[in-house]
């Protein structure tokens, strides 16, 4: 019998080589190629042959542009996440690490739609019957008429779709998925990137929102192609640690509405709920003050969040750290630097951790001015005054440049009680305009002025 012609396949961006090498030459990344079986020429035919006829050439100005509908799921976080609620006919791709809670808060959903007439179907590969059946008596979803179907094969599956024609599909996962039309094992580049652009075609055709779950590898990135984020309309991405008790759901791409927006849930023995003020998690549970602690108003996506940073400095070796938790570590190299040039506080022998409480992660650069005081104040063991917050990004020249949406922040600190702030002077409120309501407010133009105001307190 004839061997089986075989290629190499890149997991992150799927370009094909006919012998292994050690970079892909089409994306640059090493040691991404993995073999498959080359597809048959049949194959092509078939995928190239079920593409939608040509369609007529329409002016844009000529096309009517409404407002897409949306169904809520009613859970509040996952339809602030997702923009409003779910599309007619989108495609959301959500990730996460196994066990972080993407199946139960996906089968709360789909309960929750049910309930509200609307027809769903629950599509397992990785699970039975009984086993997503026993989940749901665990969640408390008694008598629950979620459709469930337990099939690995694409044709099968969108059979099934033809045939029920649900508002809302899930499949759980992606990677299980496989096609009769290739040869490739399930999980491979080939089937993951051709089942997904199926179901995509499938749920653009119907009108059926499907919702596909996706691994993740070690880096915490979405396993597969790279093409397979690019191809659906939604990305969303668990994260939190497996040992808390607190979730984040964050949209890193949305087409039907904001990109960074996140969701907050907490665990507990009745499936994910939604926490409605995410900024008493991130928060400090301190009495009294403590050095190194400062309370940063950050924005996700829409939502301004208060979250406490910490910070610990201390005696280093001939190498110090410098390590950060939720935060960038080369960003807080260049932080410790501005600080030692124009603000004259060195840290040249002391190690330097950085950390954002309650596993929240801060990308964001107006998170820079808090950072910088709270070094300083674990650094002199003072700590910063009670009901103390700060934002602002510092450039390498020592200026504090201002933060967007600066308003919205200040009222948020003020409507939890916080009473002192540190800005940048064109976050400051502008003259002829009401200050915010108990939020005393300084505004500064250098790091240094911003240490001197914390000196003065």
């Amino acid at each position: 019998m004839a061997k089986e012609k075989t290629t190499y396949s890149c997991t992150e961006c799927g370009g094909t080589t006919p012998k292994w090498q050690g970079k892909c030459p089409s994306c640059g990344a090493w040691n991404t190629l993995i073999e498959t079986v080359a597809e048959t020429p049949a194959g092509q035919r078939h995928r190239f042959a079920a593409l939608a006829p040509t369609q007529a050439v329409t002016a844009l100005g000529d096309i009517e542009a409404a407002d897409v509908a949306r169904t809520p799921t009613g859970i509040g976080e996952l339809d602030r996440v997702l923009g409003g609620g779910i599309v007619d006919g989108g495609v959301v791709l959500i990730g996460g690490d196994p066990g972080i809670g993407k199946s139960t808060l996906l089968l709360q959903a789909l309960d929750g739609l049910q309930r509200a007439e609307v027809p769903t179907l629950y599509v397992t590969g990785e699970e039975s019957g009984a086993q997503v059946a026993l989940r749901s008596r665990r969640l408390g979803l008694d008598n629950s008429q979620v459709q469930v179907l337990a099939e690995i094969q694409l044709e099968k599956i969108l059979g099934t779709l033809q045939q029920l024609k649900p508002a809302v599909a899930v499949i759980d996962s992606i990677q299980t998925v496989y096609s009769d039309q290739l040869t490739s094992a399930p999980g491979s580049v080939a089937q993951v990137r051709e089942c997904a652009a199926h179901l995509t075609r499938a749920a653009k055709a119907s009108g059926t929102c499907i919702v596909l779950v996706g691994h993740v590898t070690k880096e915490g990135a979405l396993a597969g192609p790279r093409v397979l984020e690019h191809m659906v309309d939604t990305v969303l991405y668990f994260e939190g640690d497996t040992h808390s008790s607190f979730r984040l759901v964050r949209a890193i791409k949305n087409r039907f509405g904001a990109v960074n927006e996140i969701g907050v849930f907490a665990m507990t023995d009745k499936g994910l709920k939604g926490v409605a003020n995410p900024s008493a998690i991130f928060l400090s549970q301190h009495v009294e003050p403590v050095p190194g602690s400062c309370v940063l108003v950050t924005l996700e996506g829409t939502r301004p969040m208060l979250v406490e940073v910490q910070a610990l400095v201390d005696t280093g070796g001939p190498s110090p750290r410098r390590l950060s938790v939720g935060l960038d570590r080369d960003r807080l190299a260049m932080l410790l630097a501005v600080l030692h040039r124009h603000a004259g506080v060195a840290c040249l022998d002391q190690d330097v951790f950085v950390n954002a409480v309650g596993g929240v992660r801060i990308s964001e650069p107006a998170a820079d001015l808090a950072v910088m005081l709270a070094i300083t104040s674990s650094l002199r063991g003072k700590p910063l005054p009670k009901g103390f917050i700060a934002f602002g990004e510092v450039g390498l020249a020592g200026e504090v440049r201002p933060a967007p949406r600066g308003q919205e922040r200040l009222r948020e600190a003020a409507k939890l009680g916080f009473s002192m702030a540190i800005v940048p002077r064109a976050n400051a409120p502008k003259k002829g305009t009401r200050d915010i309501e108990g939020l005393t407010i300084h505004a500064v133009d250098r790091i240094e002025e911003a240490l001197e105001v914390v000196r003065a307190l």
